[in-house]
């Protein structure tokens, strides 16, 4: 009898052994990366085939020494006419071919703000918004803390970038001309004070780019919280859409990506001033 309830445990414990769930490995078990990444996290994930790095700004500069495996991408290649993004599809494989593909993470760097925020609002115009991180600094911070830089460029990728269409990110001059009085929405400008006084949209609020880095040194950026604190001085409510604009949607790409890691609700203007200013029937404030 005592042999039988001895061989009756033993098999119920290996039976729980056999059954229980494999731990989850360590990759598996880590925090899912939001829209903004370390370079601490970075280095770690230069070897990740999920991760696909993409470079931005001043092609000389990544010549020169970029962060090791970064696509470069030219942000005029994802313009069409009068500084408007291309068509989806065109646009999808212009990225696609900088290393964005489905089911990767797609980090963005650039020693341009401007030019970053513009890469992430494309990717988003296709659908694909959630899928992106920005790295919180420079290269040059990369650079300062003795991590590893490539001359290597790497070839073209061959991944698929499926279009999901996404129409509530970028608006016209004929939406903006209708939500003009909409308590709604909070309208930015994202300029300069000269830019500004030489004519701005009714009811906008002058805000400025750079004051959404923590460094403007080594471009890291404040954190979510100070961000909805930035927000909030320029007036916009927790329930207010944010629409931004500047010169030609670069700056305002920027802003949009800070309004939405600030947990906004938001929307960027991309023809912005260029094209409000060309329509004598717009009004202007001066």
């Amino acid at each position: 009898m005592r042999t039988m309830i001895c061989l009756f445990v033993f098999g119920t414990l290996a039976t729980a052994v056999a059954t229980r769930p494999a731990a989850a490995s360590p990759q598996a078990t880590a925090e899912k990366p939001g829209m903004l990444v370390s370079t601490d996290w970075l280095a770690k994930h230069l070897q990740d085939p999920t991760v696909r790095i993409v470079a931005t700004g001043d092609e000389g500069r990544y010549d020169r020494g970029h962060i090791p495996g970064a696509r470069f991408l030219e942000h005029m290649d994802t313009l069409g006419e009068n500084h408007r993004l291309l068509a989806s599809e065109p646009l999808a494989a212009v990225l696609a071919k900088a290393g964005a593909a489905d089911g990767t993470r797609i980090v963005l760097y650039g020693d341009s703000p401007m030019t970053t925020g513009w890469v992430y609002m494309a990717l988003a115009s296709v659908g694909h918004g959630d899928d992106v991180s920005l790295l919180d600094g420079s290269v040059e911070l990369w650079r300062s803390e003795n991590r590893p830089v490539s001359t290597e460029k790497p070839a073209p990728a061959t991944g698929r970038l499926t279009v999901k269409p996404s129409t509530d990110i970028v608006v016209d001059g004929k939406w903006v001309r209708d939500q003009l009085q909409s308590p709604a929405v909070r309208l930015l400008d994202v300029r300069t004070t000269n830019e500004w006084q030489n004519g701005h949209l009714p009811n906008a609020t002058l805000v400025f780019w750079q004051d959404l880095f923590a460094d403007q040194r080594s471009l890291k950026f404040k954190s979510p919280d100070e961000l909805r604190a930035f927000f909030t001085r320029a007036g916009v409510k927790p329930d207010q859409q944010v629409v931004t604009y500047c010169a030609v949607g670069m700056r305002a790409s920027l802003m949009y990506w800070a309004a939405k890691h600030a947990g906004l609700k938001a929307r960027v203007y991309v023809g912005s001033w260029q094209d409000w200013s060309h329509d004598s029937t717009n009004p202007i404030v001066k």
